[in-house]
């Protein structure tokens, strides 16, 4: 769609929002949301965690961790009162809340703890297994882990939504329905209970009266799933839902212009990038020669995209992790040049470019593939788009069945460890391969106790990710979302880096 069209259908759409007569919002028990993406039921069980910070959205709700982001603590205590760790750095030890009830009314323990760490088949699954030698159960109230060495990133994996590894479900209930029945039907310990779910429609939460940190003021919660950007604003601007949430370019400045509504911009830890995919691997491929790959890195201009998508509120970066995480080297963008890219692509013996086939990308995000994708042809090398619903591109991406390029992107909080974890090393979540060296750096660090020389170590990987240009970064997302009149509190922004609304148990309607 050329930027005239797109204008002139923005313009009307907003001429046919404005004829149409607002409707009353629900009731003040209520609030409602416009949610850019279908919700899958795999989102239901933390045991099948993705490691990107969709799944957050409903984790917050339905369930609750031993410990998680919270506002103001990136680890504050939840299902856990407190935790100990041994001298040696073997043992953590935690204390489990009393009181807790799941939505079935049975009571939450150690049991249901070691249940759930040990169903855990999520993202990083595999390194928390490798290192934890056993859990043990103390008493009711009580769980120990051992481990088999050292490791100072137990409680980044373990304790942020690196992981679904502390977020806690039912044993005697999980071992009742099974995997599937607990998906449809799932129970969990987290201030909302599931109402009623109609896929790629609508999912609806009630308030869970006994949850152990309060009750929640807003008794329900409406999450519309509704794709279309314009569809999202418009509902809003009608008073049909509370909250929109990623309403990008044109649609941004709408919300500001539009008396009663309020942008919400924040910069998220949803790092972007062009992904080479399997491609980088293949000897055969054009995109396992460096020089093609940086090639395509100079050849789209971050700013110019961030400032039609995101009104400039995303920061351009030449990472892939986030500049606020903890051992992250901080790499500027690479520079938009064309003329550079083509001289690349000219030497590596594609002076007329090259075919590069599917271009896969989350559906929601498709205009800015379609934008990075049109600086790519620009400069020879030609794609074909391929927009996929969220949930099949990553189940798609992590069962490496995507077998082309991708737009990818990262939004799971943690540390620098975490992300290397997933998109650096060859056993990665979401890799096709590795550098030995690389994979060799990785595991010096994870054992290394010294901050500095740990630091030392994940630059150095950093460093050479960058060299080889692993990946062609665009920015930080600068996530847009909006709020209308009706709300006192939306939970936007409450927990340091998290893009949607959080704590749920803090939302208030006026």
């Amino acid at each position: 769609m050329t930027p005239r069209r797109f204008v002139s259908m923005l313009a009307l759409a907003f001429t046919l929002v404005a004829a149409q007569a607002p409707t009353p919002a629900a009731a003040q028990s209520q609030m409602t949301w416009a949610v850019h993406i279908s919700l899958s039921p795999v989102w239901f069980d933390p045991a099948e965690h993705t490691g990107i910070i969709t799944i957050m959205k409903v984790l917050y709700a339905v369930h609750d961790a031993m410990v998680k982001p919270m506002p103001g603590n990136p680890m504050a205590p939840s299902l856990a009162e407190s935790w100990t760790m041994s001298k040696d750095g073997l043992t953590y030890e935690f204390v489990v809340r009393k009181g807790v009830v799941f939505h079935n009314g049975d009571t939450l323990t150690a049991e249901d703890v070691k249940f759930s760490f040990e169903r855990y088949r999520g993202a990083a699954a595999k390194i928390l297994k490798d290192k934890v030698a056993s859990v043990e159960i103390v008493d009711p109230y009580r769980v120990r882990f051992k481990l088999k060495e050292p490791w100072p990133d137990f409680m980044t994996f373990y304790a942020t939504p690196a992981s679904g590894a502390a977020w806690i479900v039912p044993k005697k209930y999980v071992e009742k329905v099974g995997d599937e029945g607990f998906k449809k039907a799932p129970i969990g310990a987290g201030p909302y209970k599931l109402a009623s779910f109609n896929p790629g429609v609508e999912l609806v939460f009630e308030a869970h009266e006994r949850y152990w940190r309060k009750t929640p003021a807003v008794k329900r919660l409406v999450w519309k799933t509704v794709p279309e950007d314009l569809t999202r604003l418009a509902m809003l601007k009608r008073g049909e839902v509370d909250i929109a949430y990623s309403l990008r370019g044109p649609l941004g400045e709408e919300v500001r212009r539009t008396p009663g509504l309020k942008l919400m911009p924040t910069v998220i830890a949803g790092s972007q990038w062009f992904n080479f995919g399997p491609l980088q691997w293949d000897p055969k491929s054009p995109w396992h020669d460096r020089r093609v790959r940086l090639a395509a890195a100079l050849a789209f201009d971050k700013n110019a995209i961030n400032q039609a998508e995101t009104l400039g509120y995303s920061k351009p970066t030449g990472a892939i992790i986030p500049a606020a995480f903890e051992y992250a080297l901080a790499i500027p963008p690479y520079p938009y040049d064309p003329a550079q890219a083509k001289r690349l692509l000219a030497e590596a013996g594609y002076p007329n470019g090259f075919d590069a086939g599917e271009y896969a990308c989350d559906a929601s995000y498709s205009s800015v593939a379609e934008a990075i994708g049109n600086y790519l042809g620009a400069v020879g090398i030609r794609t074909k788009l391929r927009p996929m619903e969220r949930a099949a591109f990553l189940g798609a991406w992590k069962d490496r069945k995507i077998t082309g390029l991708l737009q990818a992107g990262a939004g799971g909080l943690g540390n620098a460890a975490t992300r290397v974890q997933n998109y650096f090393v060859k056993d990665g979540v979401y890799t096709w391969g590795g550098y030995p060296d690389i994979d060799d750096l990785f595991i010096q660090q994870a054992r290394e106790l010294d901050p500095r020389r740990r630091e030392m170590l994940l630059h150095q990987i950093q460093r050479l990710a960058h060299e080889r240009v692993m990946h062609a970064p665009l920015w930080e997302l600068g996530f847009l979302n909006a709020i209308g009149p009706r709300v006192e509190e939306s939970g936007l922004g409450l927990i340091a880096l998290h893009p949607y609304s959080a704590p749920y148990e803090d939302l208030k309607v006026k």
